[in-house]
């Protein structure tokens, strides 16, 4: 009988070494992040927990290239972010992130379509094909009908669906989400977990989520707490209790 073969390592999409971020203020330095080390798996969905200043977002900017670390390395397979240039950086988040903001960051002059097929006019990939399943999108959130409408007609919830719709137009590789139901009611809230329940468990699309609601918690493969700039593990069970 011939020896088994013993199966590779799963390799992590998303890999960050002694990850450092700190900002000059006049004559002082504050130190946001320090030294934080951990991996997002494909298929995964993590959970990022942490006081309002604590450095999530600041964390999220730096996985998306939009900022730079003052220390350490951000690794997607074998691609180390950090040794872009500012430019490579945008092309690589352009074509392999899809970002959904707690404000929307919509472009007020366009419409809900335009807003939503930008990245992949940006990335220069824009088909036929991929223009109407990127449009398709747009009718799974529920918005098909507003396609031609301005942002500025639109409610906070439909903005963030059209957020949503947007980073998953052009199938990133991740997707980052920073509070994405923190400005929504319940009702609103309830629709967006609704759309996100079904990129975990039926897309399976990785996510790095920054959030305090209970409900994206239940929906975690993993949690991670950052706290005085260090990163620590949740044990879900303690959630799950809590």
């Amino acid at each position: 009988m011939a020896p088994q073969q013993e199966k590779s390592p799963v390799k992590p999409l998303l890999r960050v070494s002694n990850l450092s971020k700190t900002y000059r203020e006049g004559e002082s330095e504050r130190r946001v992040l320090r030294g934080l080390n951990f991996e997002v798996n494909e298929g995964e969905l993590v959970v990022l927990l942490g006081r309002s200043g604590s450095g999530k977002s600041t964390l999220l900017n730096l996985i998306s290239g939009i900022d730079v670390a003052t220390e350490g390395q951000i690794y997607f397979g074998d691609i180390n972010l950090t040794d872009l240039s500012e430019n490579d950086r945008t092309l690589f988040r352009r074509e392999s992130i899809g970002i959904i903001f707690q404000s929307f960051n919509l472009i007020p002059t366009l419409t809900v379509a335009e807003n939503m097929l930008l990245p992949m006019e940006l990335t220069g990939r824009m088909s036929p094909a991929q223009q109407a399943k990127a449009l398709s999108i747009l009718e799974e959130v529920g918005l098909k009908d507003r396609q031609d409408t301005y942002p500025d007609r639109l409610s906070g919830g439909e903005q963030q669906r059209v957020a949503l719709a947007r980073a998953l137009a052009h199938e990133p590789l991740l997707i980052l989400a920073d509070e994405p139901t923190g400005n929504l009611d319940s009702k609103t809230a309830d629709q967006v977990m609704h759309i996100l329940h079904r990129l975990i468990h039926v897309e399976k699309r990785t996510m790095l989520i920054a959030t305090h609601d209970r409900d994206i918690l239940d929906l975690a493969d993993r949690i991670v707490s950052l706290q005085d700039g260090v990163l620590t593990e949740v044990d879900l069970e303690s959630i799950a209790n809590g």
